[in-house]
């Protein structure tokens, strides 16, 4: 009876466990081991992958063996190897042994953290960590748990957004007595501004013509000016609409640019509007004492969100969302269903994150973001930072000391932006253009462009966790090689 009582499929068995994940982390330690012989960017063409596996799911299991080996043959051709030393484009994502074992242990626990009471340490382990992040980059204490505010995890900015837009959203329509109000509300941002604050406003109802894009320009350094914020507001609400949300950014995606934070606050402050900072790329930067300035004026902010994903070797995803005031977090996004109805939900000193995100199920992501801070300490994150930037530094004298080329936006952490300087601006943009494809498609690095100003420029993001001074000086070798084949065919 014993025997017949038990299952003869066990999908999770502690032994086999043992065993097959000592085999992938195997794969996994091999294919760092040999990262840099991919090519960065992938080669395959679209539609590539229908061709190798086959149209239908197995009807009987396959061995790990076999599993990997078709993960090796189909699915590394496939991938633009993020990891490699050799990847410069977009913004890095940083990965770190920290990561992947505080991403190990979530996925091996697999708890579902909704509320307080189905995973009491899942809850409190995210309210404690996201209180030691808010210290390590010296937020008020008006943003943290220890004081009267308070923060989340997120996946992505992305999820931020959409979230402190629809607190921001149910709060004005509430003094504003209706719904109906809702096409009057304005959301004002930079031509810098990552694109998800548009997609964002999208989504919690805002229409997409009172979306308003701040113009920049060289002069400022591709900041936000906040006189001209200021004068858009007073057009609006001479029109009749209603200043709703502005955002600020540390660290934009296309040059890296930092707007005024103090100044702009102000500005939010006299017109009543919701102040959100996002510092998704270079808040990892601000633990360093010599950053920090670039988030002086936080505490005249609503909301601050950073990735410790991108920048602070926490394997992705991982976004950090601290607000002033949870409360309307909360109002805006928090359901009471019966099923979910306990004793400890409602108490004061309790937190149900699944009422300050948009989903209900979440995963552990905070027990990551522990690790990594633990097993890393602040001197040695700190250590990450200051490195990448000197690289970022020593590439910039590169560009800057080759008469060629020209730095088109002052660097301020470790992005890098320039070009070929083109002996007429009707050629330059298309000039660059074939240098970045250049050398994208030699497979040995990997950039990425932006177009500010209306000048097409070359994104060197220096980050990623296994790049060292070598591949720096080996990518800017590579440039110059492309560089001087390029402009041999021009004569």
């Amino acid at each position: 009876m014993g025997s017949a009582s038990r299952k003869t499929f066990l999908p999770l068995e502690p032994m086999s466990f043992k065993n097959e994940s000592k085999e992938v982390i195997d794969f996994i330690s091999d294919y760092y081991k040999n990262i840099e012989e991919f090519p960065v960017q992938s080669r395959v063409e679209p539609g590539y992958l229908s061709a190798k596996l086959p149209d239908s799911a197995p009807y009987c299991p396959e061995s790990l063996q076999d599993i990997l080996k078709d993960v090796n043959d189909c699915i590394l051709p496939g991938l633009t190897h993020w990891q490699s030393p050799n990847f410069f484009g977009y913004f890095q994502a940083n990965a770190s042994t920290a990561g992947f074992l505080g991403e190990m242990l979530c996925s091996g626990f697999n708890v579902v953290g909704f509320n307080w009471i189905s995973s009491p340490a899942a809850t409190e382990l995210e309210s404690i960590v996201l209180d030691w992040m808010g210290k390590l980059l010296n937020l008020p204490s008006s943003f943290l748990f220890s004081g009267t505010g308070g923060g989340v995890l997120h996946g992505s900015t992305c999820e931020a957004a959409v979230c402190t837009l629809a607190a921001a959203r149910d709060k004005a329509l509430k003094k504003l007595n209706g719904w109906e109000n809702i096409t009057k509300l304005v959301v004002y941002a930079s031509d810098q501004t990552h694109f998800t604050f548009q997609k964002a406003a999208k989504l919690v109802g805002i229409p997409p013509s009172n979306f308003r894009l701040i113009e920049t320009n060289s002069s400022t350094g591709f900041s936000m000016s906040p006189t001209q914020v200021a004068l858009t507001i007073e057009n609006d609400i001479k029109s009749g609409l209603v200043p709703l949300f502005l955002v600020a950014t540390i660290g934009t995606t296309p040059t890296g640019a930092v707007d005024p934070i103090a100044e702009l606050g102000k500005v939010a402050k006299k017109y009543d509007i919701w102040f959100h900072i996002d510092a998704a790329y270079a808040g990892s930067a601000c633990i360093c004492p010599e950053l920090r300035p670039y988030l002086d004026g936080v505490e005249l902010a609503n909301s601050i969100s950073m990735n410790p994903h991108k920048w602070f070797l926490t394997n992705m995803d991982c976004c950090c969302l601290w607000i002033k005031e949870p409360k309307f977090l909360v109002e805006s996004l928090s359901s009471d269903p019966e099923i979910l109805r306990n004793n400890a939900s409602g108490s004061k000193s309790v937190i149900d994150y699944k009422d300050w995100q948009i989903a209900l199920s979440r995963r552990f992501r905070a027990l990551k973001l522990w690790v990594v801070i633990r097993r890393h300490g602040l001197a040695n994150l700190i250590y990450h930072i200051r490195s990448d930037i000197s690289m970022a530094k020593r590439f910039e004298e590169f560009v800057a000391k080759d008469e060629r080329f020209e730095i088109v936006v002052p660097r301020k952490f470790a992005l890098v932006c320039f070009r070929i300087k083109p002996k007429e601006e009707v050629e330059g943009n298309e000039l660059n253009r074939k240098l970045l494809e250049a050398i994208n498609s030699s497979g040995k690095a990997f950039m990425t462009h932006a177009v500010v100003g209306g000048i097409y420029v070359i994104r060197c993001a220096i980050g990623t966790t296994l790049t060292e001074q070598r591949h720096v000086d080996d990518l800017w070798k590579l440039i110059q090689e492309k560089t001087q084949s390029l402009l041999m065919e021009k004569i």
